[in-house]
């Protein structure tokens, strides 16, 4: 790692070029909890959860219920945060207390807490890496011209016409992370098994319960399947700037900590609502860095990691919201024109 424009000092190891930086992070006091700023995150999801089951039973039978679905799908992701947060250890210093938030928030959303626990922590520790990060390893997209070359079949066809399939498949996004919560607890990947299944059952009894007591059936399932499609569409579009569209790292490869987190995340603009909205994950390539800083610091520690970056020569990618969905989609676009024939793939942009 060089230090461009300092040739009066030397760059240290990249080992120890994380330990300053650590350093300055722990000087700056942002790996403190934050119970206090956690506390009101609670009150609020509270707030809107309230809102949504209030409108829910005060509409009835109702077509406009559909409105409250898509409210209800922004309030999942908002739980899923929580989740996300309890696995990473941010809001509190045991395991204990993360985990008992985590199993709840895994019953309000109908996720396996253990097992997104596991896939996530594997995400990190090897980012866009092309085989290792279970994040990209995704049957019906590629994001690398060697990934699109192995799909068959069906997946195949989709693969070839990714960009414009994306978005609807980001609706299906939330069918897939109940299907994979069920089959881990089934198949015992997860600590608690039997617990991981009677949680599930337990909220989709309940969800099923409710959803069905107040609808007719055919606004029943036409609720269910709005709300899903929400959540599952606002999760994917949170998470999908993180990383896709970032270098891959090719198999085999190995970089240090500071390096392989810093060179496959992107940032997104920062301030309250947008940390809000995005549940801090816009400032992603501070948390790949720390992902026990609890989320309300990140937006602190940008100023610090940013600069640390400068000085070390290290590439701190920021854009804006919608810029990165282009340049996600774009590179979907790139890395599958093979698939589209020899004439498309001739004629593929380069920009």
């Amino acid at each position: 790692m060089s230090t461009a424009g300092r040739s009066e000092t030397r760059a240290p190891s990249p080992g120890a070029a994380f330990s300053d930086l650590t350093l300055l992070i722990k000087q700056a006091g942002l790996l403190g909890r934050r119970r206090g700023a956690y506390a009101v995150v609670f009150a609020l999801n509270a707030l809107f959860g309230a809102v949504a089951v209030t409108a829910f039973v005060v509409l009835g039978a109702s077509w406009w219920q559909l409105l409250t679905a898509v409210f209800l799908g922004a309030v999942s992701t908002q739980l899923a945060f929580i989740g996300h947060d309890a696995g990473h250890r941010q809001i509190f210093a045991s395991r204990r207390a993360n985990d008992a938030v985590g199993y709840l928030h895994g019953l309000l959303v109908g996720m396996s807490y253990d097992s997104w626990v596991t896939k996530h922590n594997a995400h990190h520790a090897h980012p866009n890496h092309a085989d290792a990060d279970p994040d990209i390893d995704i049957p019906v997209l590629a994001f690398s011209v060697e990934q699109a070359a192995t799909r068959r079949g069906l997946s195949r066809w989709i693969v070839a016409h990714q960009a414009v399939m994306f978005v609807p498949l980001l609706l299906l996004e939330g069918w897939s992370l109940h299907f994979d919560a069920a089959r881990a607890a089934w198949t015992r990947q997860v600590r608690r098994p039997a617990l991981e299944l009677g949680l599930l059952a337990l909220g989709a009894l309940g969800y099923g319960v409710a959803v069905f007591a107040v609808l007719t059936p055919l606004q029943g399932l036409a609720f269910i399947v709005v709300h899903q499609g929400i959540w599952g569409l606002c999760m994917g579009l949170v998470f999908a700037p993180n990383h896709k569209g970032m270098p891959i790292v090719p198999p085999g490869a190995r970089l240090d900590h500071l390096q392989k987190q810093v060179l496959t995340s992107r940032n997104l603009p920062s301030g309250r609502l947008v940390d809000f909205l995005f549940g801090g994950l816009n400032s992603q390539i501070e948390h790949h860095l720390f992902p026990r800083m609890p989320r309300p610091n990140l937006r602190h520690a940008r100023v610090v990691v940013e600069a640390f970056c400068r000085e070390h020569g290290l590439p701190y990618v920021q854009t804006g919201i919608g810029t990165s969905y282009a340049q996600i989609l774009r590179h979907l676009h790139d890395v599958s024109a093979p698939l589209r024939g020899p004439r498309a793939a001739a004629t593929r942009p380069t920009g």
